[in-house]
């Protein structure tokens, strides 16, 4: 057993097993107390709520409570490992909804693969909560469980794995793009790997000023055309290339931006030769990336280079994403997710990376200094300002949108009534 291992599994066992428990937020020490908490107290909020159910939000915690759903068929890297497997991981994203933006979570761990079951589970339990954050749910069902559950429920529903890369990745593609002078609309972009993170990035990319001539989406096969070997998947057919370039290698020439949410080893060094001046190179493969940092920065010294890996510069981390975005989607009580809300938070950490970083963050990376450039095109997750900062631009966007059930008069103090929440 290598040291990581033993050192996981024993940070897990610790008792009391696990990572998350329930704690109760009223007192429950007398008998007045348990006369609230329970019969024959409990029966007054419950009419309440008949009445009126915008009243669960007063009277239960259903306001600050999160769904993290996994069917275990996708779990990081590992493949379909069951729904069980998922409940490390699940409880893991539990405590970055606390540790980050405050948001109290249940694990839920549905044992169902079939896609119109499994979605009808979650319809079923949703009104418990204020939102959904679905998570390791294999594609392109994925596709189809989140579309589903957004028209059904009434509440936010957002897969992390699709959107919460997308919109890091393109928050650091912002800044990336100012870093070396490019405008994002002449930019030539290659995405490697069609999946759900893979689509979900094109998708943003273009939302973000990318052209959709400019763009261009491979799998395994090459590009995505008309006669890809196996057929083409309903998903992929917006993106469809029939320009007569079909490998990566050609599709890689003259590029000035390489996704990558494939295989370990896709891009080589011949390849990142054949990109335009000062190209970007997002390597996102997990957890040995298309190329390593080294041999990407060995290979040309020009590029700017993005991984998920927290040991190399620039790491594109959904915790920048995900707690604010639901930190802002709760606050106003959004019905969903919207593609303007989504678009705002990456606007958001795009303009956060380019101010002074606080000295509060140079001391939780051992004293370490960032400054915006080819090194720091996104902010760190520890850096106290992104939730307040993405929160209150997703909560200002819901309202724009309509999709917010109560409004907020002044955006500055929602602001700092959060920095002052978050410590």
């Amino acid at each position: 057993m290598d040291e990581l291992t033993k050192k996981a599994l024993e940070y897990h066992e610790r008792a009391p097993h696990g990572k998350l428990s329930v704690v109760p937020t009223k007192p429950c020490m007398s008998a007045e107390d348990l006369s609230y908490a329970y019969t024959p107290g409990v029966a007054k909020p419950v009419l309440k709520i008949e009445e009126n159910s915008d009243d669960a939000y007063r009277y239960t915690s259903k306001g600050n409570l999160v769904a993290v759903i996994s069917n275990g068929t996708a779990i990081l890297g590992l493949g379909d490992r069951g729904a069980l497997a998922s409940k490390p991981v699940m409880e893991g994203k539990g405590v970055l909804f606390k540790r980050f933006a405050d948001i109290d979570v249940f694990d839920i761990e549905v044992d169902e693969k079939d896609p119109n079951k499994f979605i009808e589970v979650v319809r079923a339990i949703s009104p418990t909560f204020g939102g959904i954050n679905l998570e390791d749910i294999k594609g392109p069902e994925c596709f189809y469980i989140e579309e589903e559950l957004i028209k059904r429920c009434d509440i936010p529903v957002f897969h992390d794995d699709q959107h919460g890369t997308a919109i890091i990745a393109s928050a650091g593609l912002i800044n990336a793009a100012k870093v070396v002078n490019k405008e994002l609309s002449n930019m030539k972009v290659v995405v490697n790997g069609a999946g759900a993170a893979g689509l979900s990035c094109a998708k943003m990319f273009l939302s973000v000023g990318i052209k959709k001539e400019n763009l261009i989406l491979c799998d395994k096969e090459g590009v995505i055309r008309s006669n890809y070997p196996g057929g083409v998947r309903d998903v992929w057919k917006p993106f469809i290339n029939d320009s007569g370039i079909e490998t990566l290698s050609d599709a890689i020439k003259g590029a000035d931006m390489f996704m990558g949410l494939s295989a370990k080893g896709v891009l080589k060094k011949e390849m990142l030769l054949a990109m335009a001046n000062d190209p970007i190179v997002f390597a996102m493969a997990n957890p040995d990336p298309e190329i390593t940092y080294d041999d990407a920065k060995a290979t040309r010294d020009d590029v700017i280079i993005a991984t998920g890996r927290s040991d190399y510069p620039n790491q594109i981390n959904n915790v920048l994403g995900f707690p604010a975005i639901f930190r802002g989607a709760l606050d106003v009580r959004a019905t969903r997710i919207t593609e303007n809300m989504k678009r705002s938070a990456a606007f958001a950490l795009a303009a956060l990376a380019r101010e002074d970083v606080p000295e509060s963050v140079f001391k939780a990376y051992g004293g370490e200094h960032f400054a915006f450039g080819r090194d720091y095109i996104v902010p760190k997750p520890f850096d106290p300002r992104v939730v307040p900062v993405v929160a209150t631009a997703v909560a200002e966007a819901a309202i724009k949108d309509k999709v917010a059930r109560i409004t907020i008069d002044d955006f500055d103090e929602y602001k700092k009534s959060l920095e002052k929440r978050l410590g």
